[in-house]
């Protein structure tokens, strides 16, 4: 899935939206931000938690209901924001091509959008009611 933001950067690195409040979102992306700083990558994380989303032109809701990847021109959601992700860093560009078999993409794409996603999105706002 794509969404075209009002601005964007031209260049080819990485911005990364992701759910800080989220125990399970946060400890996989500070997983990818250790390595990709450790590696000297172009990717920067924002958590949609700060004021870092507003430069995103999304509501908090919409953003949390799954990762986001800006890169160059476009935004990726859900996947495809994995995989753009995953084939900046040269440790999971293995898994980006396997996650890219036709089969795998359909798979993989039923279970984030369809299982995942939301079960985290509920979890998000279970949290925010509980604060």
């Amino acid at each position: 899935m794509t969404e075209s933001p009002a601005s964007q950067s031209c260049d080819d690195s990485l911005r990364v939206l992701y759910n800080g409040s989220c125990p399970i979102c946060s400890k996989e992306i500070e997983h990818y931000q250790r390595y990709s700083d450790g590696e000297g990558l172009p990717i920067a994380y924002d958590d949609l938690m700060t004021e870092a989303r507003e430069a995103w032109t999304i509501d908090q809701d919409s953003a949390a209901k799954a990762l986001r990847v800006r890169r160059g021109d476009e935004v990726l959601v859900g996947v495809d924001a994995f995989l753009a992700l995953w084939e900046a860093m040269p440790r999971y560009r293995l898994l980006a091509r396997v996650v890219r078999l036709p089969g795998v993409f359909t798979l993989a794409r039923w279970v984030y959008d369809g299982v995942l996603a939301p079960a985290l999105f509920r979890l998000h706002q279970r949290r925010e009611r509980r604060a």
